[in-house]
């Protein structure tokens, strides 16, 4: 379907909802304080920096080429979303139980594991990049997915105001309640990953 054909700004604003919500970018805030909180001001800008850059290299590189890689790699959508949630839920459980392993791992060079890759660019945000190409057409996609992760590179850099406002405490608890809530999040990914495979065979 054409831009001119869904209408303008309501079509905008519709794809931007949608990859807004699949981003999360607000649930992702207390998850990036709990695995930047051992670095530096000046290294967390880099790594938002550099984590961003790659989330959104990541997310055009789908939005073009996702259907021609999956099928040349030989998987489907629901595979992604089941190896994502895993992921997601042993950062999580990494997190719940003790030190975050990957706590230790990131840095100005490294750190787009797991920020930038699957927090923000992760199978929700490819996958509603697939469907609103079909439906927005290219322009409007990217243009919707570019609005958002200025908007998420924006709150990440400046998220240490939030942490001075929340205080070290409250930033913890905040931390803790980010990883149950993305355990959670993975485990809805997994299971509605293998119900797709179940009803599909």
């Amino acid at each position: 379907m054409l831009l001119a054909d869904v209408g303008g700004w309501k079509a905008f604003l519709a794809a931007s909802t949608a990859i807004f919500v699949a981003l999360d970018i607000l649930g992702t805030l207390p998850i990036y304080f709990g695995i930047s909180k051992s670095l530096s001001p000046s290294k967390k800008k880099r790594v938002v920096d550099l984590s961003m850059a790659v989330a959104l290299v990541t997310a055009l590189v789908f939005t073009f080429l996702g259907q021609t890689i999956f099928k040349f790699i030989g998987i489907q959508l629901v595979d992604f979303k089941i190896a994502g949630g895993l992921v997601l839920i042993l950062i999580a459980l990494a997190d719940l139980v003790g030190k975050p392993e990957h706590e230790n791992r990131i840095t100005g060079s490294s750190g787009v594991v797991p920020l930038a890759v699957p927090l923000i660019t992760g199978p929700g945000v490819l996958t509603t990049l697939m469907l609103q190409v079909e439906v927005y057409g290219y322009a409007l996609t990217v243009g919707a997915l570019v609005v958002n992760y200025l908007i998420a590179w924006g709150l990440l850099r400046n998220s240490e105001k939030m942490v001075r406002l929340l205080g070290k405490d409250g930033a913890v608890v905040l931390s803790k309640l980010a990883a149950l809530l993305l355990a959670a999040i993975a485990v809805s990914m997994i299971r509605s990953g293998l119900l797709e495979t179940f009803i599909r065979s």
